[in-house]
């Protein structure tokens, strides 16, 4: 019996999109693009959410590849991204209801020590009992010592619960450990017909 839905971030509860969080602040369709490339890099991003790399680094090795013009912009884009990040359609409600039924509700994600500083500001967050950051807790997924800390921390038994992540090798990860896993296409309306055939929801 699943008691526990481990929910992921960006691609899950809300839409990640580089190109969007830069247009928010600045308005030229080449600059736009450049900006997000260099800023959202995964050279950066990747050791961001192992906590291998400050906001000041990222900011500063940016800007070295962009012109001066726009590293004012550059890291205003930076620290302000986490309130430019659209929800996806139906995904708190989802959560919402799940909480309301008494199933324990979690967060899982590989994400910055910048947005873990900021996730109370984050309204969605506000409904979950827990949340998981990796570059607080320093693993990452799909890591088992990732999914052995959720676990750990949030007292949890891998049998009794549900990840939902929209990457394959994420969801392998969790059930190598012994998780349930959903793999998240975008359509929350087909994720509440799972929770519901399945008697979560």
């Amino acid at each position: 019996m699943i008691k526990n839905v481990v929910f992921d971030f960006g691609q899950v509860l809300v839409r990640f999109e580089p190109e969007y969080m830069t247009g928010q602040y600045i308005k030229d369709e080449n600059d736009i693009k450049l900006v997000s490339q260099v800023l959202f890099d995964r050279l950066y991003w990747d050791r961001l959410d192992k906590g291998t790399i400050s906001d000041e680094e990222v900011v500063a090795l940016s800007n070295k590849r962009l012109p001066e013009r726009l590293h004012e912009k550059t890291a205003e884009v930076y620290y302000n991204w986490i309130y430019n990040i659209p929800q996806i359609s139906g995904m708190e409600e989802i959560a919402k209801e799940l909480k309301e039924k008494g199933v324990r509700i979690f967060l899982l994600s590989n994400i910055s020590t910048y947005f873990a500083a900021h996730a109370k500001e984050i309204p969605v967050l506000s409904h979950f009992e827990k949340c998981i950051f990796s570059a607080v807790c320093g693993h990452t997924k799909p890591n088992a010592d990732m999914f052995a800390h959720l676990c750990k921390e949030c007292r949890i038994n891998p049998s009794e619960t549900l990840f939902i992540d929209d990457s394959e090798k994420n969801i392998s990860g969790a059930t190598d450990f012994g998780i349930q896993g959903y793999l998240f296409d975008g359509d929350a309306g087909k994720l509440r017909g799972y929770l519901k055939s399945v008697g979560i929801l």
